[in-house]
């Protein structure tokens, strides 16, 4: 029988690995033992990739890789690894070749784009007192203040940071819209997953913290593409 593939976590701008902490405790609960989530540096997104690609050569065997928000363009550059056998996209960018978060957004602005601003060393900050209505109004207030106060912010130039060949083109892909997005805009992720032509795509009542709000819905699709490895 074949190895059942590793998870391997990516997080997004402005949160850290143990943003999927509802996510590893619901998989470990049914049975994933193998979990693990990449902390990734915001250096730039070939620096990010590169982190992440380390962390998969670690991996004895299959992996899936998911990623949230910034983390799917990351897992987007790093994806074409031999032994990765999905990629699992949580209200995620999914840039196509040339493309970039910032260019995406642009495209469409989402709602908090307002409520995003740099500070004077170029490091982009979610305002805290509109963190909550920003990127997690479907949690707690007490969360989403934890989430606000340490918040890890990304230096604006990584925005600009262009995918060079997108491995959803060569690897099955799946999608989690969130229907009440206000840092990715809706309607461009379903862009996103349209053209990526996912094995499948849901699309979730949930802000952008979706893997914190949902996780149990969020963990039913990583346990999809796990088992169609």
């Amino acid at each position: 029988m074949a190895a059942q593939p590793a998870i391997v976590m990516v997080h997004g701008f402005w949160g850290g690995a143990a943003h999927w902490a509802r996510v590893i405790t619901e998989l470990h609960r049914r049975g994933y033992d193998s979990l693990h989530a990449v902390e990734i540096p915001f250096a730039s997104l070939a620096d990010d990739a590169e982190r992440t690609r380390k962390m998969v050569r670690h991996v004895d065997g299959p992996v899936v890789l998911a990623g949230h928000s910034y983390g799917g363009a990351v897992i987007t550059e790093a994806g074409d690894l031999p032994n990765v056998t999905g990629l699992v996209y949580i209200a995620a960018f999914a840039p196509d070749a040339g493309e970039s978060p910032g260019g995406l957004s642009e495209e469409m602005p989402p709602a908090a784009f307002g409520n995003i601003a740099p500070d004077s060393d170029g490091y982009l900050w979610i305002a805290q007192d509109k963190f909550h209505e920003s990127f997690a109004q479907d949690l707690p207030p007490d969360e989403a203040l934890v989430m606000a106060v340490t918040q890890k912010a990304p230096p604006a130039s990584t925005f600009a940071d262009r995918v060079t060949a997108p491995a959803w083109r060569v690897k099955p892909s799946w999608y989690q819209v969130s229907l009440n997005d206000n840092m990715i805009h809706p309607d461009s992720q379903r862009r996103m997953a349209r053209r990526m032509n996912p094995q499948k795509t849901v699309e979730l009542d949930a802000g952008h913290a979706s893997l914190a709000s949902q996780p149990r819905a969020v963990a039913d699709l990583i346990a999809d593409a796990v088992r169609a490895a």
